[in-house]
């Protein structure tokens, strides 16, 4: 616990969370900023920073939802215990008298039936405490505009944190037409992070949809952000923030960007509606001169004659549109598609339902766990050895 709380400068524990199995991309991504991650967990992990390194986090993950940074962690078992710990913490140095605030929790303790409960019991401790301190108390409410104070409460343990994003960081801000079904932006950015793609040889997805991945692909192979594409986050609005230190992070996104001469990333799909959608959140995204998009059946995809390169499906499973039975036809085209067009490339297939998965009739050489909201999916590859016609029964 600091006195005076001189976040962007003290280093405290950093919880940075995503989406249920995304957190071995998230990994990646935090070490190749240089960061050493003390703890890895299912949705997240952790490490020692400054609100300063929140900065660079917040403005460079792609597969991250939340970077936390720890005020203060307590032992807690009810409402009026929360209530003591937290009106001691001097939440004048982070929060303007006549600023705004929010706060959001995960709370797992019997004396609470509902998170909002103790919301409120945060926000009481918090507005009394600048009361009696600055004689002024700022406003609150549900909206992510301001400084976003997150509670977590397992049991008897209990920690505050400053959520230093407010709006989730999962979604990257250039999609303005989702289309049907849209894959989650951070969901996108970690199977394209799973798969053996060298970021230069061509990434080809048929069956785009509103262009998530064939988008995501863009942004990663030349090295653009989701920092990029974003003006708000939360840590803006905590005292002591210097417009400087996001200056400064954000011209390096612009310094790091990369040309690559020759790369082909291709999006097709059979729906003139979807493909207009895609390209519309491509050029939202800065990358519509990355791809090419083309209206077809996915059989009819152009697939370039090169070795090394990657070609990605992510077709609707049954759990929201269509049904099972339409569906296999679709699957057994798919794996003959990869078995003939796509010799010397590597296949994927991202789907929910794995029975359908068989009609594919290619053996994956490997299975990469996901989860898309609720839907337990896998990530299947499949070797496209060059010269070869495989039928390799699933």
């Amino acid at each position: 616990m600091f006195a005076l709380m001189q976040v962007f400068t003290t280093a405290s524990r950093i919880i940075i969370t995503c989406h249920k199995w995304l957190s071995p991309w998230l990994q990646l991504e935090v070490k190749a900023l240089g960061y050493s991650i003390d703890r890895s967990f299912q949705t997240g992990v952790e490490l020692h920073g400054t609100v300063e390194d929140c900065i660079r986090l917040n403005l460079n993950l792609r597969c991250a939802s939340q970077v936390m940074y720890s005020l203060k962690a307590f032992a807690c078992n009810g409402p009026d215990e929360l209530y003591k710990a937290l009106v001691t913490v001097p939440w004048e140095s982070v929060i303007k008298p006549d600023g705004y605030f929010s706060v959001t929790s995960n709370v797992f303790h019997p004396s609470i039936r509902t998170d909002l409960f103790a919301n409120l019991r945060v926000k009481d401790a918090i507005v009394d405490r600048m009361r009696n301190q600055a004689n002024q108390r700022p406003s609150t409410g549900s909206d992510l505009k301001g400084v976003v104070v997150y509670l977590f409460w397992k049991n008897e343990e209990a920690e505050i944190f400053l959520d230093t994003s407010g709006e989730t960081l999962a979604k990257h801000g250039y999609r303005k037409l989702p289309g049907k079904a849209p894959m989650l932006e951070a969901l996108a950015a970690s199977t394209i992070l799973a798969t053996k793609w060298n970021r230069q040889s061509p990434f080809i997805n048929p069956m785009c949809g509103s262009g998530t991945l064939a988008i995501e692909a863009a942004l990663i192979a030349s090295n653009r952000t989701p920092g990029l594409l974003r003006t708000n986050y939360a840590f803006m609005h905590i005292t002591g923030y210097h417009e400087s230190l996001y200056t400064k992070e954000r011209q390096q996104l612009n310094e790091q960007i990369k040309q690559v001469p020759g790369l082909k990333i291709i999006a097709s799909d059979i729906s003139e509606e979807a493909i207009g959608i895609a390209k519309i959140n491509a050029a939202a995204a800065g990358v519509a001169n990355l791809i090419e998009f083309k209206v077809c059946d996915f059989e009819d995809t152009e697939v370039p004659e090169e070795a090394n390169g990657v070609v990605m499906f992510n077709p609707e499973y049954g759990e929201r549109l269509g049904t099972e039975t339409e569906l296999e036809a679709t699957y057994a085209r798919m794996g003959d598609f990869l078995k003939n067009n796509c010799r010397g490339y590597t296949g994927y297939i991202f789907t929910g339902n794995l029975d359908l998965a068989k009609k594919i009739r290619l053996k994956p050489s490997r299975r990469i766990e996901f989860y898309n909201a609720t839907i337990d999916c896998r990530l299947l590859e499949y070797e496209l050895y060059a010269g070869t016609r495989r039928e390799d029964k699933m």
